[in-house]
């Protein structure tokens, strides 16, 4: 009946018609402000998580017994590596919206971060991750900047200002200190990694960088850039470590953390490579000179050999190279192969 009436009323089809035409305004959404509270309790969680969880790594790296993982604990340590794996992007994204959170959250958010990177240490190389990784730790080195956003709650919109998150730059030690280490797990750049590794050695110099670094378990972020190939920066990474030989509370837990097959594996490939620069030798002689002080340590030398290739770069070594000299004599001496020690072999030439 309806149809009929507009059919004889053709003013009123039209009307119809142009009813259905017009556009009705939608209104702009207003931005829905962050609940800071939210992201507290998050973070409060994420402290737990990584601190009785995640940084639980002992038992994968330190490989002194070379005893495979049970079945169990296999099982579950690729669950929460697949966990990690699905986590990750997602972190990475949440770092665009740091600078509107509270910045003393900004810790417990990248130390939650290290720490899931960290479980993937243990287990096979996911391809899935190269592209998230590269752009987590360009967003760790440059930091996060923000452009104003607009609030359209006023008649008139207003554009507040840009706001950043500096977390490799940031002035607080311990944010910049994970921070650090993020770049050095994921970042490629040799330019980037020269100045990751400048910021480290600085921090190391502090007694609370020292520190951090034993609680981050930083040791083999570092053995992964102590290669031959890496020229440019073997010579910082080694650096780093030298910083924690330093006399000092932290000294002997430093040594005892080096004292594994991780770290005794890695100098086994770097002094088998062609031709290392004599200046690393003296630095790493340092290193191992501390550790063959350690009586249980001289199974790790004899196990990668290490005592067989300092014997013959003993040998060959010009005595004109004295520091050399004195600290390969010291360390075979405590690990029972020389006579003398070295402050013998330095008087008699």
């Amino acid at each position: 009946m309806t149809i009929q009436r507009l059919k004889g009323n053709p003013h009123a089809a039209h009307e119809a018609k142009s009813l259905k035409q017009e556009k009705v305004p939608v209104s702009k959404p207003y931005k829905v402000p962050l609940n800071g509270q939210v992201y507290e309790l998050l973070t409060v969680f994420m402290d737990w998580i990584s601190d009785h969880h995640l940084s639980k790594l002992k038992h994968e790296e330190s490989g002194m017994d070379g005893e495979k993982a049970l079945p169990t604990f296999a099982s579950q340590r690729n669950d929460i590596q697949q966990k990690c794996v699905k986590l990750l992007p997602v972190m990475t994204e949440q770092l665009q919206w740091m600078p509107f959170v509270n910045a003393k959250l900004h810790e417990p958010f990248v130390k939650f971060i290290y720490w899931s990177l960290r479980q993937l240490d243990a287990g096979t190389q996911h391809s899935t991750m190269t592209s998230t990784l590269r752009r987590l730790g360009e967003d760790i080195f440059k930091g996060v900047v923000t452009k104003g956003l607009q609030d359209n709650s006023f008649e008139h919109s207003v554009e507040s200002k840009p706001k950043t998150a500096a977390f490799f730059k940031s002035s607080s030690l311990p944010l910049r200190f994970l921070s650090t280490l993020i770049v050095l797990k994921t970042v490629t750049q040799a330019d980037l990694l020269a100045q990751a590794f400048d910021s480290l050695c600085l921090d190391l110099k502090a007694d609370e960088g020292k520190n951090l670094f034993l609680e981050c378990q930083a040791v083999p972020v570092v053995l992964s850039h102590l290669k031959v190939s890496s020229k440019g920066l073997l010579s910082s990474a080694i650096d780093s470590l030298l910083q924690m030989t330093v006399e000092s509370r932290f000294l002997q837990p430093f040594l005892e953390v080096c004292s594994c097959s991780l770290f005794f594996r890695t100098c086994s490939v770097l002094l088998r490579g062609p031709k290392l620069d004599l200046h690393i030798l003296e630095k790493l002689s340092i290193i191992l000179q501390k550790l063959s002080k350690i009586k249980s340590n001289k199974k790790l030398f004899e196990l990668f050999t290490v005592h067989l290739m300092l014997q013959e770069i003993q040998r060959t070594t010009h005595p004109e190279h004295a520091f050399l000299c004195i600290n390969l004599n010291s360390t075979l001496f405590n690990l029972g192969l020389t006579k003398c020690n070295s402050l013998a072999a330095s008087a008699n030439p």
